[in-house]
């Protein structure tokens, strides 16, 4: 099981104890790869060494595709619990802050408490819209 260290940048414990990386594509990248990816970005990313997933979501906004992103964040929360996650946008705060807070909600976290679990736990401006945070909370109810 490969599992992200509790004191790594950037790293998210779950309620259940899964760990997700969080990061901004923009910065270095930490010494430690994650097994699997998910970038959330208007255009295709870069290849990586390991397996990954785009997701269509322009920055300052909501995903293109809607079941798309349930698919992408239920297969990440998934692969969480024996691999090293990363999530990852342009600077690490609105898309990579809603999705792991929609990782939240499907990890337990009310969706109305999930905005806020987020900003407590990985970053104080994480999801950065209103439209971002009432997407959060919907995505608890569909």
């Amino acid at each position: 099981m490969e599992m992200w260290e509790r004191n790594e940048p950037g790293v998210l414990e779950l309620p259940s104890g899964r760990r997700v990386r969080g990061r901004g594509l923009r910065h270095p990248m930490p010494s430690t790869p994650p097994a699997y990816g998910l970038y959330l970005l208007g255009s295709p990313p870069p290849p990586a060494d390991w397996p990954a997933r785009w997701l269509s979501w322009p920055d300052f906004r909501l995903p293109k595709d809607h079941q798309d992103a349930r698919d992408a964040l239920t297969e990440a929360w998934h692969r969480s619990a024996g691999e090293r996650v990363e999530v990852a946008c342009g600077g690490g705060r609105g898309r990579t802050g809603t999705a792991l807070a929609c990782l939240a909600v499907l990890d337990g976290v009310p969706p109305e408490r999930a905005v806020e679990f987020v900003r407590r736990n990985y970053h104080r401006r994480a999801v950065e819209t209103p439209w971002q945070s009432r997407y959060v909370r919907r995505f608890g109810h569909v």
